[in-house]
């Protein structure tokens, strides 16, 4: 019944006007994540504002274009000036830029193309046979299992960026989740933290927060950053595509499903799927010394891996209501805006944007390979604009799509309030993709941590006393004690004693 539905939204697809807006969109999507400091998050959170006004459908198909396409384009400025377009291409830049020097430019992003489009269509697989048995799962969670599900993702993504300094990232994610918190709340209504402003009655507004801490930092960066980059010579075609794939299919496969795992982790996202991938693969290798100085797997590993990973990412966001990666934490902003509330119970409220989403994906997944083929040489070409000039270009896209949602002068002075904290942060370390997946997060950890509590009659072991609820706190208490020297010393310790314990057993 499923697959039927599945297979109604794929052909209701096919109309012009949707076709022409997805192949619009991915080209944008593309741009967007060549150019050096742009996202898929900031694409996305542009497009929330300036798409407020369109229906749901088209809106969404828009943003799936976007989010998938930016995930891809990363890799054109990865492999031709060796600066990644985003932060899922750094592992891209590895083999990319080294076999551009080679004069194998076209090769590597032939490779990245076919791997984008390879790791694309595994996570759509993923998302259609994963995606119901995940609802059915959730709808057997409580308010105490959302609530550390919420803090999970919040402590996770915080150890992870920045990876150095563990306290950066909680800090940001705490940050968010009291920005979270303003305006009324859940359960009885009451106005918190408004200050007497009766714009913050409903709350912060998700457009001016989401553009001032991703969009301004990287206007300052650009202005900051006057190098106009040198493009690659670029050959035709030497490699034989087929037979790569054909000896690879093995480890193509292998890379895609920990993309599609890594991805589904609340908060991981493509980053580090890429950049695990990438790993695996050099570990894998017969060759490991060569990576590093142009061999193709490094250039796949991690364009299958990152985009396999948006299907992943997907799943939570839509099933569990937790965002997979920053960009689907904007999209579930997006979605909510609109009146559609992702969860275990989307599939009972609207079931029917479950199998739209699956549609788009493909979609998506066929265009990007289509668009990919034919945006490849004008994108080097977009790659030349002088970031002086890109940078005022920017800025007015983030100003007309923070005011297009309300039309208040309020929204921009919030841009700025918030551009200005986001540049502070940016420059002293602290990662905004935490802060947002916090401010996302907060309605889900705030309100489901009062109501376990309400009808427990305060008592807090409620909050531990189910099997899901309890592995849920122990894997979040890890990965707090993980970020300390003195656990490390100890687990390590620990493990080596059990490695020798094993090793005189056997002997």
């Amino acid at each position: 019944m499923e697959l039927i539905a599945y297979f109604k939204a794929l052909i209701d697809f096919l109309t012009f006007y949707n076709v022409i807006l997805m192949a619009f969109s991915m080209t944008i999507g593309i741009i967007v994540g060549a150019l050096p400091g742009l996202s898929a998050v900031l694409g996305i959170a542009l497009l929330t504002g300036i798409t407020y006004s369109f229906d749901t459908t088209t809106a969404m198909i828009m943003m799936t274009g976007v989010y998938i396409g930016a995930i891809y384009g990363g890799s054109f400025a990865s492999i031709l000036i060796n600066i990644p377009g985003t932060g899922s291409a750094v592992a891209t830049c590895f083999d990319g830029y080294p076999l551009a020097k080679q004069g194998k430019a076209t090769d590597a992003i032939i490779a990245a193309r076919l791997a984008s489009f390879i790791g694309s269509f595994i996570g759509f697989i993923c998302y259609v046979i994963f995606t119901p048995l995940i609802i059915r799962i959730a709808l057997s969670f409580t308010s105490a299992e959302y609530f550390w599900l919420a803090i999970f993702g919040v402590f996770i993504i915080g150890a992870l960026n920045p990876p150095d300094l563990p306290i950066k990232g909680w800090i940001s994610g705490l940050i968010g989740l009291m920005l979270s918190f303003v305006g009324l709340e859940d359960i009885g209504a009451y106005n918190r933290f408004s200050f007497g402003i009766p714009q913050l009655t409903s709350g912060i507004p998700w457009v001016p927060l989401m553009v001032g801490f991703f969009g301004v930092p990287q206007i300052a960066k650009f202005i900051r950053d006057t190098k106009e980059f040198e493009m690659m010579k670029q050959l035709k075609k030497t490699m034989n595509f087929l037979r790569i794939i054909k000896q690879h299919i093995f480890g193509i496969i292998k890379w895609a499903s920990l993309g599609v795992g890594i991805g589904a982790i609340p908060a991981v996202g493509e980053n580090i799927a890429a950049l695990v991938a990438y790993g695996v693969a050099k570990k894998d290798s017969r060759h490991p010394d060569k990576f590093g100085t142009g061999v193709i797997e490094g250039v796949m590993a991690p364009e299958v891996a990152n985009n396999s990973a948006v299907g992943g990412a997907i799943i939570p966001m839509l099933t569990l209501g937790i965002p997979g990666s920053p960009p689907t934490a904007v999209l579930m902003g997006a979605l909510i805006m609109r009146g559609i509330r992702p969860g275990p119970m989307l599939a009972i409220e609207n079931p029917a944007f479950i199998y739209d989403m699956g549609a788009w994906i493909f979609w998506g997944t066929i265009m990007l390979l289509v668009i990919g083929i034919l945006i490849s040489r004008p994108i080097s070409q977009v790659l030349k604009i002088p970031p002086k000039i890109l940078a005022p270009l920017i800025a007015v896209i983030c100003v007309v799509g923070t005011f297009s949602v309300s039309s208040e002068i309020f929204d921009i002075q919030l841009l700025i309030f918030f551009g200005t904290i986001g540049y502070i942060m940016d420059k002293y370390g602290y990662s905004p993709g935490p802060l947002v997946l916090g401010f996302v997060l907060g309605p889900l950890t705030d309100g489901n941590f009062r109501r376990t509590l309400d009808l427990a009659h305060g008592n807090p072991l409620a909050l531990i006393n189910r099997p899901i609820s309890f592995l849920l706190f122990l894997a979040t208490m890890l990965i707090i004690l993980n970020s300390f020297p003195q656990f490390k010393r100890v687990k390590s310790h620990i493990l080596g004693k059990l490695k020798r314990t094993k090793h005189v057993l056997q002997n």
